[in-house]
């Protein structure tokens, strides 16, 4: 016969250990629903977020791409890389919507009520959360230091590729073509077979003497090789004009030159309009296409020219003061050079000493030249020094603003109590934009040099982690932050007190 169970326990105590294994079991059913309630959205609003900012894409560059005859999988590759640059913004604006959405619905079912009336905090509801998102974090680092470098190498080759690559032959009745390099076509009608042409036209410049080469036919055939790579035309009952201009004295005697034909054929090579392959190595350097380990390779590079630089400058203005470098300390004052100026010019004439004085003036003015030139390079090192160091700063601050935007959009989410794609999104955009544009301006400035780049690539962040920490203060003691009726009181309160300011 088995044991009874809790033998030679209280009942008391019984009771208790029933309870705590009850709490047990309805808190982990409770992870597991505020799981599902949070990846779903996160899943949703992420893909939402990437599709809008690669539709923006697609209507910045669409002039790049359309009448080029571009294959599907070259445009499907473009997008597919381009995509992947867009994590890093759409990935927080993810994470700030669905977690104020998870939490606004549980707040509107009254759930996150029944939680905490059962004696669950608000902070242990949002355990399984920051756990997923600390490991989103640590996800998300591992994307901006290996996969992101890599996506933005191939997606800048394949969009230099594209931009640079001639848009689809694309003759029409009527019209010069010139898209083919070294030749200026006109056809003056197309039958409705798409072959045949009629007064066909073909300026051959690639002497590059002008109008000199001319073909005329009656008409003719055109169409395009197996392999697309010539453009073949065969032509009918036609005259070619030569004008030729390697005879001497041909300014003032031009020899013409003109021959009938019957049938001639002519081919075009089409090479240029197919897209070229770029090398990668011409974009590897790209601060935005290195990892943390080149991006601190590269940072440590550019110091240490600065260093050289700088050294380069100060000796060469040190050496064409040389008298002034080794009687002054510092930089003289106007009271002392006058003196001097006098005294080294009364052991010469006027004449002398005035062609002394002009030659000082145009060294000064040459050396004036060369520290403006020289101080232009150094500001150039210093932007693209500051490049490297603001990608160092943005590895990090991308995984850290998903912490930050977790704990501004999950307690958020429990104020308001509002659920869907209503109010939280209204809420989420304006703190995203909020962030977005903090972000970017201090961007800019740590790119420009007024701050350093690690207080510029941080400020946001650290702007919003007190927002974050006071939100998650009041969810968790339920501050009515969004009670109408308690910022009347409150309201009231104020103005009594002021009125009687005795009381």
């Amino acid at each position: 016969m088995s044991a009874k169970p809790f033998q030679g326990v209280s009942r008391r105590n019984a009771e208790n250990i029933i309870f705590a294994r009850t709490k047990h079991s309805a808190v982990k059913k409770i992870y597991v629903l505020v799981l599902k309630s949070y990846i779903g959205p996160l899943v949703i609003t992420f893909f939402i977020a990437v599709f809008i900012l690669l539709m923006q894409f697609l209507w910045l560059h669409i002039d790049d791409m359309v009448g080029k005859g571009l294959e599907w999988y070259v445009i499907a590759k473009l997008m597919f890389y381009a995509s992947a640059t867009f994590v890093p913004l759409a990935l927080p604006l993810s994470v700030l919507l669905s977690s104020l959405m998870t939490f606004g619905n549980l707040g509107e079912h009254y759930e996150l009520v029944a939680m905490k009336a059962a004696g669950i905090s608000l902070r242990r509801i949002m355990t399984p959360l920051i756990i997923l998102s600390f490991g989103l974090s640590s996800l998300t680092f591992y994307f901006s230091n290996n996969v992101l470098p890599f996506a933005n190498l191939k997606f800048r080759t394949i969009l230099y590729e594209v931009r640079q690559s001639k848009l689809s032959l694309n003759i029409k009745e009527g019209i010069f073509y010139d898209g083919m390099d070294g030749y200026v076509i006109r056809v003056g009608k197309k039958d409705k077979d798409g072959k045949t042409i009629r007064n066909v036209k073909i300026y051959d410049h690639s002497q590059r003497e002008g109008n000199v080469n001319l073909t005329i036919a009656e008409w003719g055939t055109m169409e395009l090789t197996k392999d697309k790579r010539y453009l073949l035309f065969k032509l009918y009952n036609g005259t070619n004009y030569l004008e030729k201009t390697d005879q001497k004295n041909y300014f003032r005697k031009r020899q013409f030159q003109r021959t009938n034909f019957k049938e001639e054929s002519r081919r075009f090579d089409l090479s240029s309009f197919s897209m070229a392959q770029t090398n990668e190595e011409l974009f590897r350097s790209h601060y935005s296409m290195l990892n943390l380990k080149q991006l601190l390779h590269f940072e440590d590079s550019v110091i240490r020219q600065l260093d050289l630089k700088r050294a380069e400058i100060t000796k060469t203005t040190g050496d064409s003061y040389f008298y002034l470098r080794n009687n002054y300390r510092g930089k003289p004052s106007p009271d002392t050079l006058g003196p001097l100026k006098a005294a080294f010019l009364s052991n010469f004439t006027a004449e002398k000493a005035k062609i002394f004085i002009n030659q000082a003036l145009a060294s000064a003015r040459n050396l004036k030249e060369v520290i403006i030139s020289q101080e232009e390079e150094l500001d150039t090192r210093e932007k693209r020094l500051h490049r490297y160091q603001i990608e160092i700063q943005r590895k990090f601050t991308l995984s850290f603003a998903c912490m930050i935007l977790f704990f501004v959009g999950a307690p958020l989410g429990a104020i308001i109590r509002k659920g869907g794609f209503g109010l939280p999104v209204v809420i989420a955009v304006i703190f995203f934009v909020i962030y977005h544009v903090l972000s970017m301006t201090s961007e800019k400035f740590a790119r420009e040099g007024v701050l350093p780049a690690w207080q510029g690539m941080w400020i946001a962040s650290l702007v919003f982690l007190p927002i974050g920490i006071v939100l998650t203060l009041k969810a968790a003691t339920d501050a009515p932050i969004m009670d109408a009726d308690a910022w009347k009181k409150r309201l009231k309160y104020f103005s009594r007190k002021k009125s009687n300011p005795a009381h």
